[in-house]
């Protein structure tokens, strides 16, 4: 037996989990991936041996915009991902990501208001809040990301000369 490979084993079964729980448990995440609810669910017990298939982990990680997954495959390698660089146009961008995140917002309300609008909440429009509100999840991370780059370079000018 290869040495540590349980432990590697191990490691990329706790990630699934995570994974699986990100974007929402076990049904949520069969949907999105194309697999059955007991399929996810073996993915999801410490006891089964059976690991997710690639195409699984990009649907699901594209999902929740974690690569925990592909992360831990690496490091079970010996490899390790590296941060991009910083965008160069650090006010653009701030300023970018907050004009999108409203704009998330506003489809998020928009399409809860529809949803509510008859008194009734089916399957589907419940699919489309959730789709929604992690396309405005996502947009907040990455607008807290520019507001951290920001304070981290000690703030930014947003007037020109200032």
């Amino acid at each position: 037996m290869i040495p540590n490979a349980n432990a590697r084993h191990f490691l990329l079964k706790a990630k699934q989990r995570d994974l699986i729980a990100a974007v929402g448990g076990i049904e949520r995440a069969g949907g999105i991936c194309n697999f059955s609810k007991s399929t996810v669910g073996r993915w999801a017990n410490p006891d089964s041996l059976e690991l997710m298939p690639l195409d699984a982990i990009f649907a699901l990680e594209e999902e929740c915009g974690r690569h925990d997954m592909s992360e831990a495959i690496a490091a079970a390698r010996g490899r390790r991902f590296e941060e991009a660089e910083a965008e160069p146009q650090a006010n653009a961008s701030i300023m970018s990501r907050h004009a999108e995140t409203i704009v998330q917002m506003g489809e998020l309300m928009s399409t809860g208001a529809m949803a509510f609008a008859d008194g009734k909440l089916t399957p589907s429009e419940a699919v489309q809040i959730d789709r929604a509100a992690a396309q405005l999840e996502r947009g907040l991370q990455e607008l807290r990301k520019a507001t951290a780059n920001a304070r981290g370079e000690g703030g930014l000018s947003l007037v020109k000369g200032a």
